[in-house]
């Protein structure tokens, strides 16, 4: 009896000694971010810039992987399942942790699947119509959705996604009549609506500003609590007497049961990297705020912005497409 628990303390300090060490040595690879929408959109750009800086902060190659699909439900659960070793890492949004999980069943739990690692950014959304759309303002633009014939459609990032449950939201809130078009990520679904397949768009600012600012589409409000410094001519929905606010987070994620010494090394080497004033000015100039965060400030974030969501969707009945 005694042989058998002295075998067993050995056992298991040799694993708790590899695993410390193997701890000390991370990383000792190149690390994936896996992006849950398609290349181009902001979410691509947001992690192509973090994922270049943490390389600098960790000594590794930090590489970003898109896995578009089930509005961000195929990254999310891959990641759920990799490997808790800190290597495969996932950028992880408002739709993936909040509203796509409160309006449909995913195959993965946004709070017990993962180990929060920190908070990215944040960034308002916008309300945008193609330069073709006659609409000048918000009312004229619901006014025109109502006329008979008008078939206005509007792009979405995917079902359960920010600039889908804007547009629900905005439908609800104004009586406007538009069709949801989902795409596999913001960057489709904005060259949609500045060619003209669909006409209107929620894009989050960071997605939305440069397409304003070359004219490719109009911009007519600001679906958040406060004005844009980059657009401050654009009014919020609530000035407009419309309570409708939607604005957007993205944060970084690893698999549950990753170790408290590796979540503590990628919280530094994000933290590092948002603090960089050329990284912070890359999302400045973009309309979206940098903002990082201790793992567990994150952790209450996902669970308070979830529970709000399914509020939200329990009063709306908003469903999935």
């Amino acid at each position: 009896m005694k042989f058998a628990i002295a075998a067993t303390l050995a056992i298991m300090c040799t694993a708790t000694t590899a695993a410390c060490a193997a701890d000390a040595d991370f990383p000792d690879r190149p690390l994936t971010i896996v992006v849950p929408t398609a290349p181009g959109g902001g979410n691509d750009a947001m992690a192509r810039i973090i994922a270049q800086k943490m390389g600098a902060e960790l000594g590794q190659t930090v590489v970003v992987e898109n896995k578009p699909g089930a509005n961000g439900a195929i990254a999310s659960g891959y990641v759920a399942r990799a490997k808790p070793d800190g290597y495969t890492i996932l950028f992880g949004y408002i739709a993936t942790h909040a509203i796509n999980p409160a309006i449909q069943k995913v195959n993965y739990d946004p709070v017990k699947d993962f180990a929060p690692i920190g908070e990215v950014a944040t960034s308002p959304t916008l309300l945008v119509v193609n330069d073709a759309v006659p609409a000048k303002t918000v009312q004229d633009l619901i006014a025109l959705s109502k006329k008979p014939g008008s078939n206005l459609n509007y792009a979405s990032a995917g079902t359960g996604t920010a600039p889908h449950a804007a547009g629900e939201l905005f439908k609800l809130a104004t009586g406007a009549v538009m069709q949801d078009v989902p795409y596999k990520g913001s960057a489709p679904a904005m060259m949609d609506t500045v060619s003209g397949v669909t006409q209107v768009m929620f894009p989050s600012l960071f997605t939305g500003a440069p397409q304003i600012e070359s004219k490719r589409v109009r911009g007519l409000a600001v679906v958040g609590d406060k004005r844009s410094p980059l657009f401050k001519n654009l009014p919020t929905l609530k000035e407009l007497g419309i309570d409708v606010s939607v604005d957007q987070w993205y944060a970084l994620f690893a698999p549950a049961q990753t170790p408290a010494p590796i979540i503590a090394k990628l919280n530094k080497a994000l933290n590092g990297a948002l603090k960089d004033s050329v990284v912070a000015q890359k999302f400045v100039d973009q309309g979206a705020t940098v903002e990082g965060s201790t793992p567990a400030a994150l952790g209450d974030l996902v669970k308070n912005d979830l529970a709000k969501w399914k509020k939200v969707v329990a009063a709306t009945h908003m469903t999935a497409n």
